[in-house]
This record gives C-alpha cells, sequence and structure tokens, in this order.
C-alpha cells in the first residue's frame, strides 16, 4: 500500500523528516483512509502514526578509545600529531622540572644539610637550568661533597 502522501501530511504535522515516521502496519488501511490533515492528526493522537526517535552519532568508539588513552594506549609516536612542545608545553615542563627540586633543596636547608648561602646559590644553579632532574642534583650534591 503506498502511503507516501499521508506520510508527508503526518511529517509535516510532527515537525520531522519523511523518513522518521513510523506508521502502524497493521493499521495501515486506516491511515489509507484518512483524507484530510485532521484525520492524520487522530491517528497521531491514536498513536497508530509517530515519529522515530532521532538517531545520534554513538559515542561507545569514542569512550573507549578515551579509555585506552588513559591506560597510556594509541599515544606512541604514529598517534602523534604536535610537536612535544606542543603536547606538553614549555613552561609546563619547566614546572614540572623546577618545583622538584626547589622541594628537595627546601628539605635539605631544613635538615640543616645546606647552609643559607649554599642554599641560595644552589637555588639560582636550578633556576639557571643547571639540573636537569632531582636525580641530576643528588648527584651534583654527593659530587662536591655535601651529601654522603
Amino acid at each position: 500500500m503506498k502511503l507516501d502522501k499521508k506520510r508527508r501530511m503526518a511529517a509535516k504535522l510532527l515537525g520531522v523528516g519523511v523518513h522518521r515516521v513510523w506508521i502502524d502496519p497493521s493499521r495501515q488501511s486506516e491511515v489509507a483512509a484518512a483524507l484530510t490533515n485532521a484525520d492524520i492528526k487522530k491517528l497521531i493522537e491514536k498513536g497508530v502514526i509517530r515519529a522515530r526517535p532521532e538517531r545520534g552519532t554513538s559515542r561507545v568508539r569514542a569512550r573507549e578509545r578515551a579509555a585506552k588513552r588513559k591506560r597510556r594506549k594509541r599515544v606512541g609516536p604514529g598517534s602523534r600529531k604536535g610537536a612535544k612542545k606542543a603536547r606538553t608545553p614549555r613552561k609546563r615542563r619547566w614546572i614540572q622540572t623546577i618545583r622538584p627540586l626547589r622541594h628537595r633543596l627546601q628539605e635539605l636547608k631544613r635538615a640543616g644539610v645546606l647552609s643559607t648561602s649554599q642554599y641560595r646559590r644552589l637555588y639560582r644553579m636550578a633556576k639557571g637550568g643547571a639540573f636537569k632532574s632531582k636525580a641530576h642534583l643528588e648527584t651534583y650534591l654527593k659530587e662536591k661533597g655535601i651529601l654522603r
């Protein structure tokens, strides 16, 4: 049974596209008998004609990918687009280096291992980029005989 015209009328009344109009297959003869907009409206009220739900984009795959990235999968060199500095900016990398150094220097000063003058000199060295990590600072201190 061809219900194209009825489908178009229903779509207009429901405010959806033609493809989202659902007509009850068991009651197609009722729909075929409907001639006016009012008839179609009554069928909509009865539930013979309905609007199908809108189809969205599934986020399932996106969530799976995000979960894998959280576990450090899919982050190899083949997946990277930006430069190293774009992915973690220079400032962020600097902060991640300098804070532990400064905290370590403070610990040593509080423990009485470093004098104020030594602390100030090492602090300035750290600020100048003399140490690339906490381990590097430790080896320097051992080398100079400050730490055992």
